[in-house]
């Protein structure tokens, strides 16, 4: 046979072969159980030392507390301190005003301002140049009084004065457009004098900066004279056949401010609330004035009573002059305090404004009608453009060298289209919507095409309906639209069409002085902050360089946060965006507490954004900061991650691109009360002077941008 026969294997080996693979077995299973065992001791004792020398930390950290978090009080001293110097430079403002002498109201004074609009409604045949040129100061004044409604602190405003600017904004918005009619009038009473030697008809159009106006007169009732378009622009309208042949005029007024839309009411819950604060801080400070002036008396008496009556007169004299002096030191430390509780008074109102800047409101606007604009979701931008149809007045006659007019009694009239009867009208077409041609303000960007809206002068707000074939030629910036009824008409954007954000970063830039960039889906915005005043640096639209006549203008905070909404680039939400965006709730306390100490560090140190921040629960914010002492940006930066949760800051083991989130403090680290004290642990000396001489008005300035633009919430 070629092949042997396998062995085969008898029943007792087969056994034996059985149990030596269950011994190996349990061998291996024991030693796994005791290699598991001593793994789980050693990860035990691993979380002992640890939980062992966080309890050390936290001990150390309560040990000290109370000391950080008088120094941070004494740090945050510049908040207070900027509000007083605010209100100086309020006052200044008013006494330069005074001591010019130039003829302008003061807004702010009921008497003048009244003064100036019953003698302003006096003058009588101002052309529309004139208007034009006195509008400038009018519209001076009511930005005059925004911004005082604005600038000025909710614990600083009474309502009264809140009713008069309000009333002085609206009367003046009123008159200065009551002013247009009526040089419109004036002009259109003389379009035959001034009719294009071409087509018959009158045409004139003015620009300014402020107002542009499109005046056509139909005075030869062409019927084929149908498509208006006013010389060297797109603008124009295409009319139907029953507006050509009849006695009107077609004015187009684009003011490229908006005193249309109602003004908006200054909320009662913010009077309320800083009132509050207001009342209990002033009932301290009279409370520690009555207990002084009490023991300055009581120390009178016991001294009178102590006098020796041997020597009395002598006595007598001697512990009037001593009373004088305790009296002297008494009064200047009687001072000193209410100097103090002043200040106190002081930071808890500017502390309790500050907190309403952030707080989200509870309910959602929900009195809208069908197709009315909701003006929480949408902002009217590039102004207004006033569209009417106006009856031609009578014209002006020459007669034996002079020009005899007829003045009508009612002024100027509108010509209603499409009339209310329209039983002599044969055809049902005979009244079609009139196309109209825009062009777009060049100032305002649109990261979208933008939505034509009505005003509803009944209903008194925007609405989207009774509009028709809307299209939009951006590189040309031509809007196209039919309407059916003339009236006031502006474009809209979506609030936030740039929220949330994709990151930011805060850096400095010199002394007091940063640059904050943020980045949003379509544009990064990069602003400067120096002192007590913002100024746009650069944008990028698509990765592309956008010039803006807002560049290089130093404003303050409010005024250049106003500008940068009006030209489309609002990145700053309000009390009700949190309805329209997926926002990164935060707890509004703790939020507060991070803006007001990341300016405070501001100066020396960079933050930016960090995707860990999104991970955290509401009551801690993540950044990620550095030391930067430079003016140029730090090429290979290398970023730390902090964790604060208004009470305790620390720094995080993990960085930026680690895999998953864990709040274990990095090595050889501590944790402390406040972020000041944390960073003092390993920042340099240079970095700590810098951060202690910044300016309270610097700093006051980049926490009002923090605030404003909301980055830990809205990133």
């Amino acid at each position: 046979m070629s092949g042997r026969k396998k062995k085969k294997i008898t029943k007792a080996e087969r056994l034996k072969q059985l149990q030596e693979e269950e011994e190996r077995r349990q061998k291996e299973e024991e030693e796994a159980r005791v290699k598991h065992e001593k793994e789980e001791m050693e990860r035990l004792e691993i979380q002992r030392i640890e939980k062992e020398k966080w309890h050390q930390l936290e001990a150390k950290d309560l040990e000290r507390r109370h000391e950080e978090l008088e120094e941070l009080y004494l740090l945050e001293g510049c908040f207070p301190e900027a509000e007083k110097l605010k209100r100086g430079t309020r006052l200044l403002a008013q006494w330069k005003h005074y001591i010019q002498c130039d003829g302008s109201p003061d807004p702010s004074i009921s008497p003048e301002i009244n003064t100036f609009i019953s003698l302003w409604k006096e003058e009588t045949n101002e052309t529309l140049e004139e208007v034009i040129a006195k509008g400038k100061l009018v519209l001076n004044l009511i930005e005059k009084l925004k911004l005082i409604l604005l600038e000025t602190p909710p614990y600083d405003l009474e309502d009264k004065n809140i009713k008069q600017y309000q009333g002085s904004i609206l009367e003046l918005q009123e008159l200065l457009h009551l002013k247009f009619n009526i040089a419109t009038e004036i002009l259109l009473r003389q379009a035959s004098t001034l009719a294009d030697l071409d087509s018959g008809n009158m045409e004139k159009v003015i620009q300014d900066e402020n107002v542009t106006l499109y005046m056509w007169a139909n005075l030869k009732k062409n019927p084929r004279y149908r498509s208006v378009r006013f010389s060297e622009t797109q603008t124009g309208f295409e009319i139907p056949r029953i507006l050509a042949t009849s006695d009107i005029a077609l004015r187009l007024l684009h003011t490229h401010y908006d005193h249309v839309t109602p003004l908006r009411p200054v909320p009662a819950s913010l009077q309320e609330r800083t009132a509050t604060v207001t009342d209990f801080v002033k009932e301290e400070v009279k409370n520690e004035e009555a207990a002084i002036s009490k023991e300055l008396q009581e120390e009178g008496k016991q001294r009178e009573n102590e006098s020796n009556s041997v020597h009395e007169e002598e006595t007598k004299f001697e512990e009037q002059g001593d009373s004088e002096v305790q009296m002297g030191v008494g009064q200047e430390e009687s001072e000193a305090t209410k100097g103090e509780l002043e200040m106190k008074l002081l930071s808890e109102t500017v502390l309790s404004a500050q907190l309403l800047l952030i707080e989200n409101a509870n309910e959602k606007p929900c009195f809208f009608e069908d197709n009315e604009v909701d003006l929480c979701q949408f902002t009217t931008l590039g102004g207004v453009y006033h569209l009417d149809i106006l009856e031609l007045p009578p014209q002006c006659k020459p007669m034996k060298g002079w020009m005899i007019v007829e003045i009508l009694k009612e002024g100027l009239r509108k010509y209603i289209y499409p009339p209310e009867t329209t039983e002599d009208v044969e055809t049902e077409n005979a009244f079609p919507p009139i196309e109209v041609t825009l062009e777009v303000q060049e100032n305002v960007i649109f990261f979208e095409d933008p939505v034509v809206a009505r005003w509803d002068g009944e209903g008194k707000h925007w609405q989207t309906d009774g509009i028709s074939n809307v299209s939009y030629k951006s590189e040309e910036r031509l809007l196209t639209f039919s309407l059916e009824t003339f009236g006031p008409v502006t474009l809209i954007q979506d609030t936030h069409i740039n929220m949330p954000f994709q990151s930011w970063e805060l850096r400095p830039l010199d002394v007091n002085k940063v640059l904050l960039t943020v980045t949003t889906v379509f544009t990064e915005i990069q602003i400067q902050i120096k002192e007590n005043l913002c100024m746009l640096a650069s944008i990028k639209l698509n990765n592309k360089k956008h010039s803006s006549i807002l560049e290089g203008k130093w404003m303050t905070p409010i005024s250049f946060i106003c500008a940068l909404k009006e030209a489309g680039l609002n990145i700053f939400p309000s009390g009700y965006s949190h309805f329209y965006v997926v926002i990164n709730y935060k707890d509004p306390l703790v939020e507060l507490k991070a803006y007001r100490q990341l300016a405070l560090l501001s100066s020396a140190f960079a933050f930016g954004w960090s995707k860990w921040n999104t991970v955290c629960n509401s009551k801690k914010v993540i950044v990620k900061l550095m030391e930067h002492l430079t003016e140029e940006p730090i090429q290979k930066p290398n970023w730390t991650l902090l964790m604060f949760s208004g009470d305790r800051a620390q720094r995080l083991k993990i960085n930026e691109n680690s895999e998953t989130f864990s709040e274990a403090l990095k090595e050889e680290t501590e944790f402390h009360s406040t972020l000041y004290h944390m960073v003092e642990d390993f920042a340099s000396k240079k970095a700590m002077e810098k951060i202690r001489s910044a300016s309270c008005q610097f700093i006051d300035s980049v926490c009002y941008m923090l605030l404003s633009t909301r980055l830990l919430s809205y990133s």
